[in-house]
């Protein structure tokens, strides 16, 4: 399978797989063994969506957050978005079965997750950084599909020299080989990666550096390395820069058309109305980080504030136990459906 093939197919199925970029992964033999239907089942997956996929598609390497929730943020209606937002959608679901009690017991015990200082109060900026932990759930999950994967040493962490063993097995066994992949390239970048990740610079990743590694698109300290991994990938001539030409190259593949589509077009006036800043005819780091990392609406910040808002009965900013529990529909589901009984409830607290 070629490199080109790899990477006309990577934007579709990122968001799958739940990793920035998509580079072939070179186990060693026994672990190649344990694993060998993975790669079948990911290739087979690559080949369905790239032979489906139409040729004018636009690759797209900004990163968005997801919203919240899928639902209206009505809550004149129900609180089903305020769910969601606080839960996440998977999890928010699993108290529509609960009684009131039964809900309420269950949101203390997060209450006391939230608090992450344990001084008995939930805070804004704690709230915010528990609703963007629950929207991230699926990173998390990946992260814990991975793990048993490379820690094999199952101290509960993962070094360099076990991650690079793990995936450049066979090549380090036997560098000699040529298949068309630069592994030593490739290992390189994962290691300088990694080290970034590394908070404490001790070669030896726990969950969260991990997390930061695969997925560095999620971390503010790691934004930098988000956006030189991209200019490499882009940047054709090795200047440092992204020209119009490397920047319409990377998401459209004009060989085959006779005709540009008219977003390719739209994607000219976007690089030299919007992209080039600076009016210099191409893209520089700081212009690239605000294409793939652009500073979006914080959803989590506007839900925690309302949130507080919506609970803070003593308004002193921040929010008691039993504020929250009081105002439990508000944050999770229950059996008792009736909003308008559940409205009465709020006006009486």
């Amino acid at each position: 399978m070629s490199r080109a093939f790899l990477n006309n197919g990577f934007h579709y199925i990122r968001d799958l797989y739940c990793v920035w970029d998509f580079r072939p992964r070179i186990k060693s033999r026994a672990y190649m063994m344990k694993m060998e239907i993975r790669p079948l089942l990911m290739c087979f997956a690559l080949c369905v969506v790239y032979a489906t996929s139409k040729p004018t598609e636009k690759k797209d390497r900004v990163h968005h957050d997801a919203p919240l929730s899928s639902k209206e943020h009505d809550d004149g209606t129900n609180f089903d978005y305020d769910h969601d937002a606080f839960l996440g959608e998977d999890e928010a679901k699993t108290f529509d079965d609960l009684t009131p009690e039964e809900s309420k017991n269950r949101l203390g015990k997060i209450v006391e997750k939230i608090d992450a200082d344990k001084d008995g109060f939930v805070t804004e900026a704690e709230l915010k950084a528990w609703i963007k932990k629950a929207q991230k759930k699926y990173i998390y999950d990946n992260v814990e599909r991975q793990w048993k994967d490379f820690d094999m040493n199952n101290d509960g962490m993962i070094s360099w020299d076990e991650y690079k063993n793990v995936t450049y097995g066979t090549y380090l066994e036997d560098p000699e080989s040529d298949d068309g992949y630069n592994y030593k390239q490739m290992m390189a970048r994962d290691e300088r990666r990694f080290k970034m990740a590394d908070g404490n610079g001790d070669h030896i990743a726990d969950k969260e550096e991990f997390t930061a590694f695969l997925h560095p698109e999620e971390y503010e300290h790691m934004k930098d390395i988000v956006v030189l991994e991209t200019m490499e990938d882009i940047d054709k001539n090795g200047d440092g820069f992204i020209n119009l030409e490397e920047y319409i190259g990377d998401m459209y593949n004009h060989e085959d058309e006779m005709d540009e589509p008219e977003w390719v077009a739209t994607e000219r006036e976007q690089f030299s109305e919007f992209r080039d800043k600076n009016k210099d005819g191409k893209m520089d780091k700081e212009e690239t980080m605000d294409w793939i990392l652009p500073a979006d609406y914080d959803h989590a910040e506007a839900e925690a504030k309302h949130l507080v808002y919506e609970s803070d009965t003593n308004k002193d900013g921040k929010l008691s136990k039993e504020e929250i529990i009081n105002k439990y529909d508000l944050f999770v589901g229950s059996q008792a459906t009736d909003f308008g009984e559940a409205l009465v409830r709020h006006d009486e607290f």
